[in-house]
């Protein structure tokens, strides 16, 4: 797509909510996905009401290494058949999956295989959603579609676990788990309801057992993904140490819900943006690695608030332009595989970051908050190395 865009394409996220269908499916999407935020709380709660806290999070590592492995599986039969089948066979696993592990209390095994069923069978809805865009809006508008899901996921990650600490405080421990299961399916069947889940068809092509990863740019922006990924799991548990050497716990969920909202923003804002071509993903990765640099300064909580807000901001632009990439780059009949790995990589690094963090901020606060930078210049190399090849 050229660079130079007409100015009636700038239509925002106001343009993209008017189109038919797509409030139905944003908003039944948004309540599938909460417990992607959800479950790992109400699975940690509930687990620590019996088991160790070490005990406890092995069993929120089980739920997602099976999201991590089940996501590209389910893609992939979406893109070889149809959306609601495998959206609705998922969630029937994902949900006896957390009944499993609700009705086993104090039983780490079962609860293990509650939570490993659980995560696998999560349904593939945001790369199902993705995929639906070019058919729910005009060509001019999928990127701007994009940004405004993108940014609207952050609304995920604040809401999930307040839903899940109301229910716990409700009706107790294993109350999280049914919240998360029943959200789920609610979201699951909303979803489906839009007509062109139901017409949305896979292309019928000769398929390769390595599916979208085969197109080597694909891999390599895949492999930047993850580096940002590690860049922003990092974070949580940098912010945990800094909240801890202020005298005051709590602050990490307001720091985290002020990074979260800088992402919004920078994400609704993004909607205006033209979709410029691949060249802007080094850009943009740039501009998102500078955006972590000033919390090395580690300074009092209100100017590290305003900090993290601004680090915030460019996630979900970047996020954007890799998904428009997905799509350009993935062998055909592979657009939802494509763009569910592209989630596994974040996942996954984000999980390495959290981990790589821990000791490092056991070393001081600012080395901890060096990592972020670290892996997003990472991120950047990958990102060149994708569009150097590309001659869009």
């Amino acid at each position: 797509m050229s660079a130079s865009t007409t100015p009636a394409e700038r239509v925002g996220a106001r343009a993209v909510l008017r189109r038919p269908y797509v409030p139905l499916v944003l908003v039944a999407s948004q309540v599938g996905r909460l417990p992607l935020a959800a479950a790992p709380i109400a699975l940690l709660l509930f687990a620590r009401e019996s088991l160790s806290l070490v005990v406890a999070g092995a069993l929120v590592a089980v739920f997602t290494a099976g999201m991590a492995i089940g996501a590209p599986v389910l893609a992939r039969a979406v893109d070889r058949w149809r959306q609601p089948p495998v959206l609705y066979g998922s969630a029937a696993l994902s949900t006896v999956g957390y009944l499993i592990a609700a009705l086993a209390p104090g039983r780490p095994l079962v609860i293990g295989l509650g939570a490993a069923l659980a995560g696998l069978g999560t349904p593939p809805l945001e790369a199902c959603l993705r995929a639906l865009w070019p058919a729910l809006v005009p060509p001019s508008t999928v990127h701007a579609a994009y940004a405004l899901d993108i940014a609207l996921q952050e609304v995920i990650f604040v809401a999930g676990p307040l839903v899940t600490l109301g229910a716990v405080a409700l009706g107790g421990p294993a109350a999280g788990l049914y919240t998360a299961a029943l959200l789920q399916l609610v979201g699951v069947i909303a979803f489906v309801r839009a007509p062109a889940v139901r017409q949305w068809r896979g292309t019928t092509v000769k398929r390769h057992w390595l599916g979208p990863l085969r197109s080597r740019r694909l891999a390599v922006m895949v492999a930047g993904v993850a580096f940002a990924g590690a860049a922003v799991g990092s974070i949580p548990v940098v912010l945990t140490g800094y909240a801890e050497a202020a005298g005051n716990r709590s602050l990490t969920g307001w720091l985290l819900a002020a990074q979260a909202g800088g992402a919004l923003i920078g994400g609704l804002l993004y909607t205006r943006a033209t979709p410029g071509t691949p060249r802007r993903l080094p850009l943009l990765a740039t501009a998102f690695a500078i955006g972590y640099l000033p919390l090395l300064i580690a300074p009092g909580t209100g100017a590290m608030t305003v900090l993290l807000i601004l680090s915030g901001v460019m996630l979900p632009p970047l996020l954007t332009a890799v998904f428009l990439n997905a799509d350009r780059l993935a062998p055909p009949g592979t657009a939802v595989e494509a763009f569910a790995w592209i989630m596994t990589a974040f996942s996954v690094g984000s999980a390495l970051g959290a981990a790589a963090a821990g000791p490092l901020t056991d070393a001081g606060i600012r080395t901890g908050f060096a990592l972020a930078p670290i892996a997003a210049l990472l991120a950047i190399g990958a990102m060149l190395a994708t569009v150097r090849t590309v001659r869009t």
